[in-house]
């Protein structure tokens, strides 16, 4: 079994989205308490104060505190720089009535966090809260609640403390946060300390030069944190998310890793893996909608197998043996080769990795890395590949077509 590693482009640690139905009245009864609510539990969170976080939930929704209390035990070793609650809308989707009469509203709510000394910018996640009002005051009632709107996407986004007590491990360039033992979240820092400066060696500075690693215990887990079926990345190691868009501030990525395949791997190619990861962070400020796949994909490859001292045919096993069976590939892999459930996944990776080894080869890794960047202004591909190797996309698909015989066949 191969097991990849891949970029996801938006902010997949991000659930829900709003849709239909209107806002609440800005500054309106209902509103007003919620937000002040609201910003009593984020303060209890960055203050570690239980007492205060536990003052906030409904004390008849048994579950719903007996679940939030161990939240808030499970957070309690990460590093919060800051931790805020937006309210989106009050009357995001109807609820149904309860049998004692009890005032509630689904409420929609957009968490911000930042990790102390690793985040520029925040994560932002989506959440849809039930809010219970008993006597004048009102209280967080539920978050399991969103399933009655599912239909529309108002899905809470699952957060790793969601599903366990998180432990830390801090490295030189590495920060881990995971379910597991303490000995497999060295290993992951480790690996992400090696990679950061090859991968800084490579792609330049004007990142943090620095990973956040979200380490799941299991592949549901990690499925639950990036909102997708299980069986469709059980192959995949390890995913990077984060915003991509060329932004100003450096945007708060994690590699998020799938344990089941990652522990398949050899030292090597968790190794490659991690460096593969890293590299995504570092090119993320250089990766818009422009960027193709083969080419976001290809780097993060190519900085990873570049001092690998392995051979074409070892790092692309899949696409030689297609080589060797006269299917050399007429074009370069398409956006949706990459796809986690493409039949031809393997092939897309290999080929965008030796479409970015022939830049760096025949051309220069100065030219590769100013390619990337360019191409991520904007402009058609031909216009990018003419700018910087004096060639348009057809005889670059044609030479590349030949490096790929040549180094495969």
């Amino acid at each position: 079994m191969r097991a990849f590693a891949v970029a996801v482009s938006g902010v997949l640690l991000v659930g829900g989205c709003t849709t239909g139905g209107k806002k609440a009245a800005a500054g309106s009864g209902v509103d007003a308490a919620a937000r002040s609510l609201l910003a009593q539990h984020a303060a209890a969170v960055l203050h570690h104060d239980r007492t205060a976080f536990l003052a906030g939930i409904d004390p008849s929704a048994t579950s719903f505190r007996a679940r939030q209390s161990k939240v808030f035990g499970n957070l309690a070793e990460v590093p919060l720089a800051a931790w805020s609650y937006q309210l989106v809308r009050t009357g995001a989707f109807p609820l149904p009535p309860t049998a004692d009469g009890t005032r509630r509203t689904a409420a929609e709510v957009r968490l911000s966090y930042r990790l102390r000394g690793y985040d520029a910018r925040p994560v932002v996640s989506t959440a849809y809260l039930t809010l219970a009002r008993h006597g004048t005051r009102w209280y967080l009632a539920g978050d399991q609640d969103g399933s009655v709107g599912a239909a529309g996407g108002h899905r809470t986004a699952v957060q790793l403390w969601d599903q366990g007590p998180v432990r830390v491990v801090r490295g030189a360039h590495s920060l881990v946060l995971g379910l597991g033992a303490a000995r497999t979240l060295r290993g992951y820092a480790d690996d992400a300390d090696k990679a950061v400066p090859e991968v800084r060696h490579a792609f330049g500075s004007g990142w943090p030069g620095s990973v956040v690693i979200e380490a799941p215990s299991t592949l549901d887990q990690m499925a639950a944190l990036l909102a997708v079926k299980p069986a469709d990345y059980q192959d995949i190691a390890a995913v990077t998310t984060g915003e991509g868009g060329g932004n100003a501030a450096a945007p708060a990525d994690r590699v998020i890793v799938n344990p089941a395949a990652f522990g398949e791997l050899s030292a090597f190619g968790r190794q490659v893996v991690l460096t593969h990861e890293t590299t995504h962070v570092a090119t993320r400020l250089s990766t818009t909608a422009h960027t193709p796949l083969w080419l976001s994909e290809g780097v993060a490859d190519w900085v990873a197998y570049r001092d690998s001292g392995r051979t074409a045919p070892e790092i692309a096993p899949e696409l030689a043996a297609d080589v060797k069976a006269g299917r050399t590939p007429t074009a370069l892999p398409t956006d949706a080769d990459f796809r986690s459930t493409a039949g031809n996944l393997a092939q897309a990776y290999e080929g965008g990795w030796l479409a970015c080894r022939m830049i760096a080869d025949q051309w220069s890794p100065e030219t590769l890395t100013a390619f990337y960047r360019a191409v991520a202004k904007g402009g058609t591909l031909d216009a990018r590949l003419r700018a910087s190797l004096g060639i348009g996309l057809a005889e670059f698909t044609t030479r590349w077509r030949s490096s790929v015989e040549q180094e495969l066949g």
